[in-house]
């Protein structure tokens, strides 16, 4: 990076740092506690900036890059995990999607409502019964003339109920044909799209995740993100970038649980002196610091590699798998050092370990990454 770039991202740093201290700290626990997703909250984000990170400023976003991105999401998770997720997910997913894929009036209808944050984002994959087996899902769109009826759900939808749109794949095709699904955008209000059952979960909580259920809801074709059939292949150009997200919302969270830990170590005392002056803690903290270094390489390397266009596949998927596992072994490893006191909310490193674990499992689980790594290696990429 050069001197320019640097300056940019220490600036931009300096906000999302100073933003998360002032607004999302002092709310961290009670939000988590009755699962509160704080909308007016994350309307004001928009008004800094962070949901509209990668839009061009032509359709009011900020205009910058992923490595602008890592760090806003990385500054964010440092403070709330879950507020870090949601901030990833309309970005990544809804928002980037409709950038990617849309048309010239879908852009300027969308975007500038999701880059200021006058609308919230969702994007709806995931069925009850198909995760990873995205060709097995049974939402479907059947053609109507000029519409499409849609009939089905999907569920582990972040901002399922919140969302004010949402980009929603579904089959149009054939089961297991991978040209047989279809993407397109949903706006809150539209009859037969309502939210569905919201989850109450073990992290992550002031994020929310719930169904969206559609119940003959009819979509005019004007409503399809780029043509029939190629809404699978988008989702996984999608999701390229969205394991970039995750990545970086894993190093937050890692970040977080380390510099806990690194400050009680050198404050709690036993046996007349810190504890991170005995062996057991401090060669703790070493692989911590060490496993969030190679973190932070993987994932800056990755948002280079998008910046400048090229294939993302194998290293989002290496970040993303890398950066998530440290997190749950950082965390773990807090709550450690922390001993007793790890275990109780008066502490951080608590909920950085609930919140940590979403991450081996969102937007494709640990054992999906080695797949598409490993798939990737074998073609000689």
């Amino acid at each position: 990076m050069n001197v320019e770039t640097l300056e940019n991202l220490q600036l931009i740093k300096e906000s999302a740092r100073d933003f998360a201290e002032t607004y999302i700290r002092p709310h961290v626990m009670e939000w988590d506690e009755i699962s509160h997703f704080p909308v007016d909250m994350f309307h004001q984000m928009g008004n800094y900036g962070f949901l509209g990170v990668l839009v061009p400023e032509q359709y009011g976003g900020a205009g910058l890059g992923y490595q602008e991105y890592i760090t806003v999401i990385e500054e964010i998770a440092q403070v709330c995990g879950s507020i870090g997720l949601s901030v990833a997910a309309h970005n990544s997913l809804c928002t980037n999607h409709i950038l990617s894929f849309g048309n010239e009036e879908q852009k300027h209808r969308y975007l500038p409502k999701l880059a200021s944050g006058e609308w919230i984002g969702a994007w709806g994959l995931t069925e009850p019964n198909t995760g990873s087996d995205a060709g097995r899902m049974k939402c479907v769109a059947e053609r109507d003339g000029d519409y499409y009826i849609i009939n089905g759900a999907k569920n582990f939808i972040t901002h399922g109920a919140s969302g004010n749109v949402a980009v929603v794949i579904v089959r149009t095709g054939e089961l297991l044909d991978s040209h047989g699904m279809t993407a397109f955008v949903v706006e809150r209000g539209t009859p037969g799209f309502y939210a569905g059952k919201k989850e109450n979960k073990l992290g992550m909580r002031a994020s929310e995740t719930a169904e969206m259920i559609f119940d003959n809801c009819r979509l005019h074709n004007s409503q399809i993100l780029g043509e029939v059939g190629e809404g699978f292949i988008q989702s996984m150009k999608i999701l390229d970038g969205g394991r970039i997200s995750i990545a970086a919302l894993s190093l937050g969270i890692a970040k977080g649980a380390y510099l806990a830990a690194l400050k009680y170590a050198k404050e709690r005392h036993q046996f007349g002196q810190a504890i991170a002056n005995f062996q057991a803690i401090s060669f703790k903290l070493a692989d911590m610091a060490t496993k969030i270094e190679a973190s932070e390489l993987l994932v800056r390397q990755a948002g280079e590699l998008k910046d400048q266009g090229k294939n993302v596949t194998k290293l989002s998927a290496m970040a993303k798998y890398f950066a998530s596992e440290t997190a749950v072994e950082v965390s773990t490893d807090a709550v450690q050092i922390h001993g007793g006191y790890g275990y109780i909310k008066d502490f951080p490193v608590e909920k950085f370990y609930r919140d940590a674990k979403l991450c081996t499992i969102g937007e494709g689980t640990s054992e999906i990454q080695k797949l598409v790594i490993s798939r990737e290696i074998l073609r000689g990429k």
